[in-house]
Parts: C-alpha cells; structure tokens; sequence
C-alpha cells in the first residue's frame, strides 16, 4: 500500500468560525495504480490533494505515505519527504521563464543536493521519455502548451517518486494536446508509475482505474474502472 488514510480531518479557524474541509476521509491505494479524485467546488479535493502531496497537515487522522507516518513528521522531514516521494505536475506549468528546459528538469534534485552529473544524466534520460531531448537548451516561451507541460512531467519524475500527483493537467491546454498528455500519463502507469489525478473533468477523470468522488469533505463514491496494473518493481523513468 503506498498511500494509506485513516479518519482525516482538516479543520480551518476562520475568526469565529471553523471550516471542516474533510471530515473523516478513508482512502487506501496501492503501488502502480492510477487514480482520479474528483468533486465540486468546496468539496474538500483541493484540500485532500495538498495533504496527499504533504503540502498541508491534517487537523486530525492518519497518513501513511510510503511507510512514513506523515503527521508525525518535523517540517524539515515532511519537506524532504516531499521532495523525495511526491512528484507534482500542475496545470499552471511552474516553469522559470529564464531557465532552460534543462536546469527546469534538475531543480528537484538540485533541492535534494544531487551531485551535477547525476542530475544532467537523470533529467537527459527523463526528458527523453517524455520527447523533449532536442528541446534541453530551450525556455519555456520557446515552447508550446503541451511541450510546456511535458517540461513539467519530466520536472516531477527527476527524483524518481513513489507518486506523480497532477493537478488539473490539462486545464491549459487545448482538446488534441490534451489528449498526448494524458495519453503519456497512461505510459508512465504502465511503467509502473503510482498516478494521482485531481480534476473536474470526466472525461480526464475517466483515465484513471478508479475515481475518488469527494463531496462535502468525504469519499461518497468509489468508482473502479478497470483493475490496476500489479508492480513488483521500482517504476522506470
């Protein structure tokens, strides 16, 4: 199991208010599957996703990511399992204008103080899988939507994560580009790699093996698709 979640609460004070963003969540996935997480405005998804990507802390409740209890993690640990377990690709792209695709693709590692052949060898080889090796020397502003977006792929499997958690993948761009996107997120599960999508869309969501429908800050609705591939070894790429 490489994501396991118990009773998770998250609770914001607002004044003299409290608002209870997730009331009780209970989700397990396994290694190798490919999951959307879907639900309306207010829900309780955005919030359940920056927990997932240990961007944010539960109020209450379990996390277990990868064999690590989240919340009993220190701020410098929970930043360095970030960085070590989570791979994050958004719909904004968050690339530096004035770096290349290159050094775009290594700042992960440059933040986990790889050395700098390790990481011109590593982002080489994930850029390759994503089609963007005759682009390294490249800026962003040289690039379309979707090359963009493959940056940012690339970008979040530099480390070799335990997850790729996409936010909203393909909220900039157009239907045809898409569709290569989600079509190399579908390449990368049957590598092997844990997928966790975040939207709106059903379409997009209807990629995944299964879909987590969150509603007023809980699972209401489990949807299985088709069964999950079964890793028994570390992803490639």
């Amino acid at each position: 199991m490489i994501i396991s979640i118990e009773n998770l609460h998250k609770t914001y004070e607002m004044g003299a208010f409290q608002v209870h963003a997730l009331r009780g969540v209970n989700l397990e996935i396994e290694k190798g599957e490919y999951v959307a997480i879907m639900g309306p405005s207010g829900s309780g998804k955005s919030t359940l996703m920056h927990i997932l990507g240990c961007l944010d802390r539960p109020t209450k409740g379990s996390y277990n990511l990868n064999g690590s209890l989240v919340e009993t993690l220190d701020d410098e640990e929970l930043s360095r399992t970030r960085n070590r377990e989570i791979g994050f690709v958004f719909q904004s792209f968050n690339l530096l204008p004035a770096m290349t695709v290159q050094q775009n693709t290594e700042l992960p590692m440059i933040y986990a103080n790889s050395k700098p052949s390790e990481r011109s060898s590593r982002a080489n080889k994930v850029l390759e899988l994503v089609g963007l090796s005759d682009r390294v020397r490249h800026l962003p502003n040289e690039l379309s939507g979707g090359q963009r977006q493959r940056v940012a792929i690339a970008r979040a499997l530099v480390n070799d994560p335990a997850i790729l958690l996409a936010d909203e993948p393909t909220g900039n761009l157009d239907s045809k580009t898409g569709v290569e996107i989600l079509a190399l997120f579908q390449e990368l599960n049957e590598r092997g790699r844990t997928i966790l999508l975040v939207t709106h869309e059903r379409e997009v969501a209807e990629n995944a093996n299964r879909i987590i429908h969150i509603k007023d800050g809980v699972v209401n609705e489990i949807e299985v698709l088709r069964e999950p591939l079964r890793v028994g070894m570390k992803a490639e790429g």
